[in-house]
């Protein structure tokens, strides 16, 4: 199994910046898609950004030119640079990984993301 522990989550100012990060371990096939999803509350688990093994990349709309996704194929970790946020932006972020070879899919625990003055 994939086992993913996100970090980096916290407080922080409207327009401010955070960087989050995601760690995956277990059985991981190289071949796959992750990504970041958040939930506010009383909302649905929605996409932020997703990238491939090759670094192709999707962004939701609200988070398009502000935010940044990445990976780092040897650490088997993925990124998220979050810039210039919004109170919209308040939610519990949570890591994912779907394996194109199995279809797997792996989630992580998540780590809240606060924006507020």
């Amino acid at each position: 199994q994939v086992q993913l522990v996100e970090s980096g989550g916290g407080l922080v100012q409207p327009g401010g910046s955070l960087r989050l990060s995601c760690a995956a371990s277990g059985t991981i096939f190289n071949i796959n898609v992750m990504g970041w999803y958040r939930q506010a509350p009383g909302k649905q688990r929605e996409l932020v950004a997703t990238i491939t093994d090759g670094g192709s990349t999707t962004y939701a709309a609200s988070v398009r030119g502000r935010f940044t996704i990445s990976r780092d194929n040897a650490q088997k970790t993925v990124y998220l640079r979050m810039n210039s946020l919004k109170p919209e932006d308040t939610a519990v972020y949570y890591c994912n990984l779907v394996s194109l070879i199995t279809g797997a899919r792996s989630w992580g625990q998540g780590t809240q993301v606060t924006v507020s003055s």
